[in-house]
């Protein structure tokens, strides 16, 4: 070996030894993950369909210029800081958005946390001119869920073994008598 030059020590060698492994096992292990993802269906799939009116689309632009995708999502557009509202028209009617859009604390019956009194974040929404406003309501209520997807407020209509399983071992007594099955409301 060349003057000055030292080679790596057992100790250097056990050590990157071990961590070449680490870095192996980890890209291995990132494969297959991606490959069973690849292979399997997402278990509850988004499936929010919005086929906009005129105002449904000018509520949509609105939507966007007004940034409201820096705390929100729709149309798998924006972020999650705030609700996800695809899926917001299979929950609530164009009439309660526009109350909530125009005065959300009494809508909502509580405090909000961004689109109370101003400084808060969205205040400035309540402040919008009424055109703009009935518009943003139009499109939130255009945004649909299929029962039993991610975005909807209902379950699927069919009964999974499991859940039913689970339900009745784990939720207490109290909450199936406060509580409904909405899978069994058509049914009776």
């Amino acid at each position: 070996m060349a003057e000055g030059k030292r080679g790596l020590k057992v100790g250097e060698k056990v050590l990157f030894g071990i961590f070449g492994a680490f870095v192996l096992l980890a890209a291995v292990g990132f494969y297959f993950m991606d490959a069973a993802v690849q292979q399997h269906p997402a278990m509850f799939k988004v499936t929010t369909h919005y086929n906009l009116s005129a105002l449904g689309e000018e509520g949509s632009s609105i939507f966007l210029k007004e940034g409201c995708t820096d705390c929100h999502r729709a149309m798998q557009d924006g972020t999650n800081s705030g609700l996800s509202l695809d899926g917001e028209g299979s929950k609530r009617d164009a009439k309660w958005i526009y109350a909530f859009l125009k005065h959300p604390q009494e809508t909502y019956g509580a405090t909000t946390i961004d689109h109370r009194d101003a400084p808060a974040a969205a205040a400035f929404v309540a402040a919008l001119p009424e055109e703009k406003i009935r518009a943003l309501a139009a499109f939130l209520s255009e945004l649909t869920a299929d029962r039993g997807s991610a975005s909807s407020s209902l379950p699927p209509e069919a009964h999974d073994d499991f859940v039913d399983k689970m339900v009745s071992i784990w939720a207490p007594e109290s909450w199936k008598l406060k509580y409904k099955d909405v899978r069994k409301e058509g049914k009776q």
